[in-house]
């Protein structure tokens, strides 16, 4: 994939796009196969983990966020650890923009690896538009 970023960042609406067979899985698909050829890596936040198992478990229970986090164990990305440095810069980032604070944690793992933030969530606009994070868009609704 040439021209590929060093690292593509999941949110949990690109994570749950992909396990649940919405309108973006083929693009994350094709991503997390290169990630599994060694031609980028791809990442997601322990918080944005964390974010998409609630939403599972809300929506459809605990098991199923039990085989959420099982699905994701075997998927060829990197989880990415939440510091203290992590946390503040999430922090800076959420008193400025209109985003939620787990998304924040998106934008800090695509800054510190200098890659793209695979989303179709709307609140990540403000953010590529004063230029803080490249972001790839994936569609909002299956097609």
């Amino acid at each position: 994939m040439a021209g590929s970023p060093p690292a593509y960042v999941l949110d949990s609406f690109a994570l749950l796009a992909y396990l649940e067979g919405e309108a973006g899985m083929p693009r994350v698909r094709s991503v997390l196969q290169g990630a599994e050829a060694k031609r980028h890596t791809v990442c997601l936040s322990l918080i944005n983990l964390g974010e998409a198992l609630y939403i599972t478990e809300r929506e459809r229970g605990l098991v199923a966020a039990r085989r959420t986090l099982g699905a994701v164990d075997e998927l060829p990305l990197e989880i990415v650890p939440v510091s203290r440095a992590t946390v503040l810069a999430a922090a800076h980032i959420k008193a400025r923009f209109p985003i939620s604070y787990a998304d924040a944690f998106a934008v800090v793992a695509a800054r510190d690896r200098g890659g793209v933030v695979m989303t179709g969530d709307p609140e990540f606009r403000p953010l590529a538009d004063a230029g803080l994070v490249a972001v790839e868009w994936l569609p909002r609704r299956r097609s």
